[in-house]
């Protein structure tokens, strides 16, 4: 199928504001699971995945620990998931994920990029039918033939693979995420994860030039700045 799978975001700027954001996002994501799943690291697969892709992405330890922590001394937090599907220009298509204690502010600042690049926000599944909800695991130390014996051995059914580079590509059902690692590790134990995702894929792709390049890149990136966002899923050829 050939899916190339690209990294949602080239790189994170080493900003004040940057870093700001992310370690308040991986706050709120770890603080989630630790509540939903418990914070034991061993029985709560989630959890231990955000805390191996905070380390990754150099979250500070103490922030990590705090946000698992206000679980432990009984602090109640509440956030709540919401998703935005949002038209730009020239057929582009984007969903916005957040995660927010206030509703009203996402939504707010949400509209408030819209308005300025003067694109518009759909109904809810007006953009995601066009959009492959999958789980993507990529890594070194396996190649296609090798992995495709490992998912054969475990008994699971994924829906593609491919390779880039160096690494291997597996995609599959995002309730399959844990046992497609687990089926990789068993294969070779030091396997190095270097994609471990849940992902909006769009099933098409559309190439933007131009004005609407530049209001897309300008779209993007006021939503990026916005602290409640977690991701940005689009159908821009990059």
């Amino acid at each position: 199928m050939g899916r190339a799978y690209e990294v949602r975001k080239a790189s994170i700027q080493k900003t004040g504001a940057a870093k700001s954001k992310l370690y308040s996002m991986y706050a709120r994501e770890i603080y989630q699971a630790a509540k939903s799943g418990g914070v034991e690291l061993d029985s709560n697969p989630s959890l231990k995945r955000l805390v191996d892709r905070a380390k990754k992405e150099q979250v500070p330890g103490d922030i990590i620990k705090r946000a698992i922590d206000k679980v432990n001394s009984g602090v109640d937090e509440s956030y709540t998931e919401a998703r935005y599907e949002l038209f730009g220009p020239s057929g582009s298509t984007l969903i916005v994920d957040c995660l927010t204690d206030n509703l009203n502010r996402s939504v707010s600042s949400i509209r408030a990029a819209l308005n300025k690049c003067h694109v518009k926000m759909g109904a809810i599944g007006s953009v995601a039918y066009m959009y492959d909800n999958l789980c993507v695991v990529g890594f070194k130390g396996l190649d296609e033939e090798q992995t495709l014996e490992a998912l054969i051995e475990a008994g699971i059914d994924a829906d593609d693979i491919e390779t880039n580079g160096e690494n291997t590509i597996i995609y599959g059902a995002p309730t399959d995420l844990f046992d497609i690692k687990n089926a990789i590790t068993a294969k070779k134990s030091d396997v190095e994860f270097v994609v471990d995702e849940i992902e909006m894929l769009p099933k098409d792709k559309v190439t933007l030039t131009g004005e609407d390049k530049e209001t897309f890149d300008k779209l993007y990136k006021m939503l990026d700045d916005i602290e409640d966002v977690q991701h940005i899923y689009h159908n821009v050829e990059l």
